[in-house]
């Protein structure tokens, strides 16, 4: 008896990963931010689609994230894998801002690069290929976004009206590629600020934390994408600290909070994931007993 379910218990266990990658969720998040009296603010936070043509079934998951009813949507990088995968993403994010609600976005480095072939060892241990010049025209993929609706906040800080309040969005390029320059940005920011930036490099959260932004949205790690039970990601490829690889942590006491999505895709050369399903997280921000120092 245990002999004839030894084979199906193996091939389930090699084709989840292939199967998880199928499986999207939706997070729900609050966080204390808001001055006492506040009402709160709904944030829908996207990263890492890593779309292809072929990738209709998780655009219309996407889509769906309308019913969620957010006040405003960020987008943190990674949209593409290729370039014939622009008018989907243009049509998929689009539908998000369709009825006025504000997106905004950041470019991650696979917005410039195209995705490449990894080795075993490079996936496990973090070393990398020297990279290329930029060939996917992320300019092209941006200008479809503005059109659609959505503020490209690369190097760039803008206050929107959010649920009928003010807020402050700072965005970066990608730090991963070290294009983040976020001294062309910087300054101390009042009221509510968020940072917005595609890989989570330390210097980079300790600028936004010393500038006063309450929240800090960013992507790159896939959660991981492997998750080994007990041990956490195999690899997250940035240098902060893989227990804030996805999800919300305290930057440090009393300052920023951060909030790290595992994305909605995967590599193309790497289609699977383990104990990590991808993700939109929807993150509900309210007034909350903490005062930030």
């Amino acid at each position: 008896m245990r002999r004839r379910l030894l084979l199906p218990v193996a091939a389930a266990a090699v084709a989840w990963p292939l199967v998880e990658p199928q499986l999207p969720v939706l997070r729900r998040l609050r966080l204390p931010v808001l001055a006492a009296g506040a009402g709160p603010v709904r944030v829908l936070h996207l990263s890492d689609l890593h779309l292809l043509e072929r990738h209709a079934r998780r655009a219309r998951w996407v889509r769906r994230l309308t019913a969620t009813r957010p006040d405003l949507v960020v987008s943190t990088g990674d949209h593409l894998s290729s370039v014939g995968a622009i008018d989907l993403l243009a049509d998929t994010l689009g539908t998000l801002t369709a009825d006025g609600t504000p997106g905004v976005f950041v470019p991650g480095n696979n917005d410039w690069f195209t995705p490449v072939r990894p080795r075993l060892g490079s996936y496990l241990w973090g070393a990398q290929r020297r990279p290329r010049e930029p060939d996917l025209p992320w300019g092209l993929a941006a200008a479809a976004l503005v059109d659609a609706g959505w503020v490209d906040l690369r190097q760039r800080r803008t206050t929107l009206q959010v649920a009928g309040r003010p807020v402050v969005l700072t965005g970066t390029d990608d730090g991963h590629l070290g294009r983040d320059r976020y001294a062309e940005v910087s300054g101390r920011v009042d009221g509510l600020a968020l940072g917005v930036t595609h890989t989570p490099v330390r210097r980079l959260l300790r600028s936004f934390a010393d500038d006063g932004h309450a929240l800090v949205l960013a992507g790159h790690t896939h959660g991981g994408q492997v998750r080994l039970p007990g041990v956490g990601p195999a690899n997250h490829n940035c240098d902060l600290e893989r227990a804030r690889a996805r999800g919300l942590s305290r930057l440090s006491p009393r300052a920023a909070w951060l909030h790290v999505s595992a994305g909605l895709g995967t590599s193309p050369y790497l289609p699977i994931r383990l104990c990590c399903r991808p993700e939109a997280t929807l993150l509900e921000l309210v007034a909350g007993p903490e005062e930030r120092g």
